[in-house]
């Protein structure tokens, strides 16, 4: 079988798989979220889906942001196709599936699939990071189950604002990244300029993710009256669950773990079973959103030939630097 076929194989696969776990996912936290539809307005429904699509829609600027940086400046057409098309991979198990869609496609707009899969992993890393860093709080309340101590936890948070910030630290994780995989250097490496945007966008993120988790959360708390850490709570915790899910590489999207992590911090402020509902809720709109992006994007990528197996696909193939068996090793 020859290597295009392979790939046209591997794609669909993962395809099928990838539809089939967001499905289950769906269908797993629909009996529950059916039941507390009632506790929340179609409004509070709908602006929580809006601060979601925004924390969505930022993800992929910030990967753009990093993409362009290193020598491939896509439009956001473009590179909406690759990204979110690519993020249905985060439902599979495993913490690289993106990446790899991600680079498969990328490399039809001609994008090395080494500078694709550098801008995921980056891309990947970041967002952990800053998840991290605004979880904090979250963190505080989870060990703690209180406020008190939050200053001293904020104190953990020095370690990684010094990676994000000193970008020549980051190139030379990447250099030697590649050295590992006796892979050639890139063409360019990250600017100063370029890490502090692509920061501040993923702290955006979270904080969009924040007000998400909020609206719901301000929902189904008892008779309306929010607990005062219950702001700080929601904003934070989400980030958090989110951050620590993406470490169980082995649970799709961090299925189980995110939920759990998000009910144990939300319930030092609300009762457990709302904060269970916030998080099942939560889950719910998230997929939705990753499920609707990635059909805008699929949308585009087909019908510009991205997701089409083509000779001069082929040929890109062929000339790139890191393939799916190296990213896997």
């Amino acid at each position: 079988m020859k290597r295009s076929q392979i790939l046209t194989v591997l794609r669909v696969g993962i395809a099928l798989i990838t539809l089939a776990a967001v499905g289950y996912a769906v269908a797993r936290n629909w009996a529950d979220m059916s039941v507390q539809l009632g506790k929340i307005s179609w409004s509070t429904f709908l602006w929580s889906t809006l601060a979601a699509a925004v924390g969505t829609w930022l993800t992929m600027i910030g990967w753009r942001t990093l993409l362009r940086d290193l020598g491939s400046d896509l439009h956001v057409a473009p590179a909406s196709g690759v990204y979110f098309v690519g993020q249905l991979g985060k439902y599979l198990p495993g913490s690289l599936w993106s990446v790899l869609v991600q680079a498969d496609i990328g490399s039809h707009l001609r994008v090395p699939r080494r500078r694709t899969a550098v801008t995921g992993l980056l891309a990947l890393g970041l967002s952990l990071l800053t998840g991290l860093l605004v979880g904090l709080p979250a963190a505080s309340f989870l060990l703690t189950r209180d406020s008190d101590g939050f200053d001293w936890w904020l104190l953990l948070g020095l370690p990684i604002l010094v990676v994000l910030c000193v970008p020549r630290l980051l190139n030379a994780i990447i250099d030697r990244g590649l050295r590992l995989l006796k892979r050639r250097p890139l063409e360019q490496q990250l600017s100063g300029g370029a890490v502090l945007r692509a920061v501040g966008t993923f702290v955006l993120v979270w904080l969009a993710f924040g007000v998400h988790t909020l609206l719901l959360a301000r929902a189904v708390a008892p008779n309306g009256v929010p607990h005062p850490d219950l702001t700080t709570a929601a904003m934070t915790g989400y980030a958090l669950s989110v951050s620590l899910g993406m470490l169980t590489v082995v649970l799709p999207a961090g299925l189980g773990a995110r939920e759990g992590l998000l009910t144990l911090v939300l319930a030092t402020a609300i009762p457990t079973p709302a904060a269970a509902a916030v998080a099942i809720m939560s889950r719910f709109i998230v997929t939705v959103v990753d499920v609707v992006c990635a059909g805008g994007g699929w949308l585009y990528a087909r019908s510009h030939h991205l997701v089409s197996e083509r000779q001069a696909a082929g040929e890109a193939a062929g000339e790139a630097d890191l393939s799916e068996a190296d990213l896997r090793g």
